[in-house]
């Protein structure tokens, strides 16, 4: 089984473009910097993993997704070989093809980190106790629950 899930933040803006069939298709690339669970002296805090998406799935992500933004994605390994053109060498290039891409923080989120909010690298926003909720309406159509039942009488 092929399959990988990743969640980072965008290193820079998605760059999009289209194939040269009888139907255009998308093609759209993006690096997701992940952050690593652990870390040893002298070494980077993220892997840097190139991700691709085509079709409808990359068009989504060049039209949403921005540099920095917390996002997850779904989809499968591809090792590619290829010769360098400069040193004639064989080289091999490793990335995610996406098949389904998500936010992993709202909006309100990332624009306030990116307009020198809070600095989590997890997309953490304010305490629970500073967000205000809105008060509780009564609806009238839920009734309450008989609690004289016992476990037995439930039919499950």
């Amino acid at each position: 089984m092929n399959k990988v899930i990743l969640m980072g933040r965008l290193a820079r803006d998605p760059e999009v473009r289209y194939s040269n069939a009888a139907e255009p298709l998308a093609i759209v690339r993006y690096t997701l910097a992940v952050s690593r669970r652990f870390k040893r002296e002298g070494e980077p805090d993220a892997d840097f993993i190139f991700c691709t998406a085509f079709g409808k799935t990359g068009e989504f992500a060049e039209k949403y997704f921005k540099k920095g933004q917390m996002v997850a994605v779904e989809g499968r390994l591809s090792v590619r070989e290829f010769t360098d053109q400069k040193t004639n060498e064989r080289r091999w290039s490793t990335e995610v093809v996406v098949d389904q891409q998500y936010f992993a923080e709202s909006r309100a989120s990332f624009e306030g980190r990116s307009q020198g909010g809070s600095d989590d690298s997890y997309g953490g926003s304010q305490p629970a106790q500073s967000r205000q909720q809105p008060a509780p309406q009564r609806d009238d159509s839920f009734f309450e629950v008989d609690t004289s039942l016992d476990d037995d009488d439930l039919p499950f």
